[in-house]
Order: C-alpha cells, then structure tokens, then sequence
C-alpha cells in the first residue's frame, strides 16, 4: 500500500491565512479537506499529514484524525524536512512508497491520483511523476527504496534531489489536468485559477 502525504507545514505568507483552511470557491472543501477526499482510495492505506507553522489553527478548525497528523518542528529547513517527518512517522516495512502532496496545489482529482497509482503498480518504476504539456507537477510518489535518499537530502535541498539522481527510472504520466502545476500561493493566483474556462 502507499502513504498518502500532503505537505502543509509551510507560513503561508503570501496567501495570507493558512492555506490548508483557504476554501476552494465560495462554500466550497478547503484546500486540504479536498485532498484528504481524493487521497481516500483503495491502495493508498495510510494519510500523513504534516503541519508546522499554523499547526493549533488547522487541527482546530478541521476533524483531523490525530494519527494522520505529524507536526514537524523544523519545517523553517523547508519542503524537505517535512517529507522526511513524515517518513519517520510510516510504520517500518508496511508501505510500498509514498505519494507526496503539497497543500496548495489541490486542483487535482481523483481520478488522477488513482492513475498514477495504477501505473506506479503496473510499471515497477520507484519515481512516477505527471506532466502537463511536458511540464512535471504534483503529485509525486516515490517508491519505499527511495525513503533512505530521500532522509539523506540536506536542508535547504529538495526531493528534486532524489528525482534526479533517478533520472532514468522516472516514469511520466501525461494528464489534461492542468492543477498538477498550479501553485494556488495567493489569492492572486487562487482567482485566475478558479476563472479559468
């Protein structure tokens, strides 16, 4: 099975409130609550969710399962630090990879997060990434013998870092979804991306 792990331990400080909590429309999920509904598939047994600078706030105001949130202390180092708190939260020997969400980018469906499960189960490739016009976006998962290199990244590095080294195993998966790239960071780029046709 996979760990489903969405990223939302960052300040948030374009967007202005914590970006897990911003709804998507009026009325609508939030950014994170959409997640969490896409993530609910048969293969993926296990949800991480990792929080740092608005951690009281987010558990507050959603029903978060307590088992599925990792509170990372050091999520000033960045991205990377998170991924890794996540890792070490995973029961060891029970999950196949990760697939690695990041909280602001929540325009995707679920009809995509079960395709690139269905092809990281079917290829045997340890990175599968989709792609949008050529253009790598989220999210991405990463096979179980990848979490010892993705422990490894230094602050202040990336995930990409693992991507690359891996270059010839990564598998892409074409999709129409254009949200796998879109950054929602700012109510800015919240409006365009809900305007669009």
């Amino acid at each position: 099975m996979l760990a489903a792990v969405i990223l939302s331990g960052g300040e948030s400080s374009r967007m202005g409130s914590p970006k897990a909590l911003v709804p998507l429309g009026p009325g609508g999920q939030t950014f994170l609550e959409h997640l969490l509904q896409i993530t609910r598939q048969p293969q993926i047994g296990l949800t991480r969710i990792v929080l740092g600078a608005h951690t009281a706030e987010i558990s507050r105001a959603l029903a978060l399962d307590p088992a599925s949130i990792v509170v990372n202390p050091d999520w000033k180092l960045g991205q990377i630090s998170s991924i890794q708190a996540a890792i070490r939260s995973l029961p060891a020997g029970e999950t196949d990879g990760v697939m690695l969400f990041l909280v602001d980018h929540p325009l995707i469906s679920a009809a995509l997060v079960a395709e690139l499960v269905a092809q990281f189960k079917k290829s045997g490739r340890p990175i599968v990434v989709p792609t949008f016009h050529g253009k790598r976006g989220h999210p991405v998962i990463f096979a179980e013998r990848l979490y010892a290199e993705l422990l490894a990244v230094s602050p202040g590095q990336g995930a990409r870092e693992v991507l690359w080294a891996n270059a010839s195993e990564v598998l892409e998966v074409p999709t129409d979804e254009e949200g796998i790239i879109l950054n929602l960071n700012s109510p800015e780029a919240l409006r365009q991306a809900l305007n669009r046709p």
